[in-house]
């Protein structure tokens, strides 16, 4: 009951990122997310490909702007939920992820990918600049990987991915689950209410400057202190027995 999986499901269409599918992400996103049950996520696909990015078959009419703000500012919002959620998101890689599907690994607080996948932003080659990926490439990616990216559309591999801090790990196809079961498994032993913490803390001093960064996270060190948990665990080390968390 720890984990939630969800698996983007649509192979014959590459897993393409279509508004019905961005809207079933979302909602899968935020069920029961508040759960005290509930401590990681893991995002993964069926077929060759993990997701190919928008479906590019809704943004061929171009008198329907409506339509593709639509998509464009719902993507905005997945994106975006991923890291506001008060549990860690694990993307789970096997196979190609472009154009948008790669901005959703990007966008992922873990990336585990399989040797054989590979990541790209060629939507330049087909006159359609991956804008709205670049936000999460260039937050991911040293500036000018991203921008060779961006610019030629050519895929990095996996171990190039990880190279440059696309992915966390790279295993063999036959260990991907293995490797993201153990990190999950890892995350479950930590307070929910901690993590949560913990990750609100990251994502907000990462867009400051290093003064307010640290005024930000000595004030967060104190409020953790106050938090039943934050107290448990320090009680647990001193007494040198396990904790036991309340979430």
């Amino acid at each position: 009951g720890f984990y939630r999986n969800i698996i983007l499901n649509n192979p014959r269409k590459r897993n393409a990122l279509s508004l019905s599918m961005l809207q079933s992400l979302r909602e899968d996103l935020l069920h029961d997310v508040k759960s005290k049950d509930l401590r990681v996520i893991i995002i993964s696909a069926e077929g060759p490909v993990f997701c190919s990015g928008h479906d590019l078959k809704e943004l061929s009419n171009e008198d329907d702007v409506k339509h593709h703000s639509q998509v464009f500012e719902i993507c905005a919002e997945v994106m975006t939920l991923i890291q506001k959620l008060p549990v860690p998101v694990i993307a789970k890689v096997n196979g190609l992820a472009t154009a948008a599907g790669c901005q959703l690994v990007a966008s992922c607080d873990i990336a585990v990918a399989s040797e054989k996948s590979q990541f790209a932003t060629p939507g330049v080659n087909i006159g359609l600049f991956c804008s709205t990926p670049a936000v999460a490439l260039g937050r991911s990616l040293p500036r000018k990987v991203a921008l060779e990216m961006l610019f030629t559309g050519e895929p990095l591999s996996a171990q190039e991915a990880l190279m440059h801090g696309l992915v966390s790990k790279v295993v063999p196809e036959d260990k991907l689950e293995e490797e993201t079961m153990k990190i999950s498994q890892k995350i479950c032993e930590s307070s929910k209410s901690i993590l949560a913490l913990g990750k609100a803390t990251f994502y907000r001093q990462m867009t400051q400057d290093l003064d307010t960064a640290y005024k930000t996270t000595t004030q967060v060190m104190v409020d953790n202190l106050t938090l039943r948990d934050g107290q448990e665990g320090i009680e647990a080390f001193i007494q040198k027995r396990k904790p036991v968390w309340s979430h």
